[in-house]
């Protein structure tokens, strides 16, 4: 490589970085989430959100995700998906069984942008624990564990806590959960 070539990389991977810094990225799955993509475009690049992102692809909600919004994704990661009694997954897959993917994908999706900031100020207007209508119709509920932590609670009682926070996005925001929520 002669000197203008490596000047020329070396310019390249400067701007690079100054965008990313630029943009106040989230590193998620090893990756920047930058908040000039939208949701599935930074999501398809988490290492940890593998399973979502084929989950999505196999429900059709790429383009819904890819839509204006704003929306809230509670994402949970591959480990989330992995706490699922064996074989949930893989059955969820299946062609026929798309209804109920779809259901238990769009349970995670809150419309509205909803960061640490926002779900702590409403968690706080209600004494302590908050609830929001998802996407599917369904309601999470919000408390704080502490002045850093939120827990995420659904219809059956099973919690998550936020493990990432303010993963902001052209189209909204993602809050990562370790664990996967399920509607009713």
């Amino acid at each position: 490589m002669n000197k203008l070539s490596l000047a020329l990389a070396l310019t390249a991977t400067m701007a690079v970085a100054n965008v990313a810094y630029a943009e106040h990225t989230v590193m998620v799955g090893g990756q920047s989430m930058l908040p000039s993509k939208d949701i599935v475009d930074n999501a398809v690049n988490s290492a940890d959100h593998t399973t979502l992102v084929a989950a999505v692809k196999a429900a059709g909600l790429v383009e819904t995700l890819k839509s204006k919004g704003p929306f809230t994704v509670f994402a949970p990661t591959n480990a989330a998906f992995a706490k699922l009694p064996a074989g949930t997954v893989d059955t969820l897959l299946k062609p026929e069984n798309k209804a109920t993917l779809t259901k238990v994908l769009t349970y995670h999706v809150v419309p509205g942008k909803y960061d640490f900031a926002a779900l702590s100020k409403l968690i706080a207007k209600e004494h302590g624990k908050a609830k929001l209508k998802t996407a599917s119709g369904g309601t999470l509920t919000f408390s704080q564990n502490g002045m850093h932590n939120i827990m995420v609670w659904d219809e059956n009682g099973g919690s998550a806590n936020i493990t990432t926070y303010d993963v902001y996005q052209s189209n909204g925001v993602i809050e990562v959960i370790d664990t996967v929520l399920m509607p009713k």
